[in-house]
């Protein structure tokens, strides 16, 4: 009988240890994205010794937009496009099919994909140490000059509001927004103030001594209908010319923002509005 017990014992161990490994979720691992913790709402977790984590918060904190379309996701970041469907083995880089280790799943409402596979697509190095994955993202260069922070002052009536933005991929993608979006060259505004022209906002790309490298204002022009959509102008500093820009460019620079500042990569260097 212990024979027989041990045997079919035996058999158990093989049995479990020929199982795919699927790890448990390891809630006790970091993310961090240019030294800074990504908060998330599902906990990474191992599965075939692989990092998963929920692609639209690691996607964002890289710079990438992400849409989801019924089991389809693409995600855009400069010229790079990618394309995953849940539970599928392959994915698709600017028109290749490439194999991924881990098929994507759902897990709370998100989806969850190989964070190598991520950090790897969009050029960032990766390290895992101490139950710490790190992220490390290229730093944008303006003129040959590496740029370390996203300096944001917000004049108002009474005060102003002067922030600080850091975090590789979210400079790079707010000062693509501006380059990107930047329209045919328009004359100065008659009065190009704060407070007459609706002066939303001044951008400075700043090196590693604070120096201005860059700098945006953006403008949005009041109408004779009150109705219509304020007109937006945005006045390169650097070249003394104005442009044309547009709502929507404006909103995305704002979504690239609150994406920032909800990932704790922006610090309020003064307020003085009431």
């Amino acid at each position: 009988m212990k024979r027989i017990f041990s045997v079919v014992f035996l058999i158990f161990l093989l049995v479990i240890t020929s199982l795919p490994a699927y790890a448990a979720a390891a809630t006790n691992i970091q993310i961090k994205v240019d030294g800074v913790v990504i908060p998330s709402e599902v906990d990474p977790e191992i599965r075939n010794t692989r990092t998963m984590v929920p692609l639209r918060v690691i996607s964002e904190n890289l710079g990438a937009k992400v849409n989801w379309s019924d089991s389809e996701v693409t995600l855009t970041r400069g010229d790079m496009q990618v394309i995953l469907k849940l539970n599928s083995s392959t994915a698709v880089k600017n028109g290749k099919t490439v194999l991924l280790d881990v098929k994507p799943f759902i897990k709370n409402n998100r989806i969850i994909v190989p964070l190598r596979f991520l950090a790897e697509t969009f050029g960032c190095n990766i390290n895992y140490r101490n139950l710490t994955v790190t992220v490390d993202t290229e730093p944008l260069f303006i003129d040959g000059v590496k740029v370390t922070a996203l300096q944001q002052d917000f004049h108002m009536t009474m005060g102003s509001v002067v922030n600080q933005i850091k975090g590789n991929a979210n400079i790079e993608a707010i000062y693509n927004n501006f380059v990107d979006n930047k329209g045919s060259k328009v004359e100065a505004p008659s009065d190009p103030t704060w407070s007459v022209q609706y002066g939303t906002g001044q951008y400075d790309f700043l090196d590693q001594e604070g120096n201005s490298i860059k700098r945006f204002d953006i403008y949005s022009l009041s109408q004779s209908s009150p109705e219509a959509a304020p007109e937006v102008h945005i006045y390169d500093a650097t070249e003394n010319q104005w442009y044309l820009f547009n709502d929507a460019a404006k909103k995305s620079m704002y979504q690239f923002i609150d994406t920032a500042t909800k990932n704790g990569f922006l610090t309020v260097i003064s307020n003085s509005a009431p």
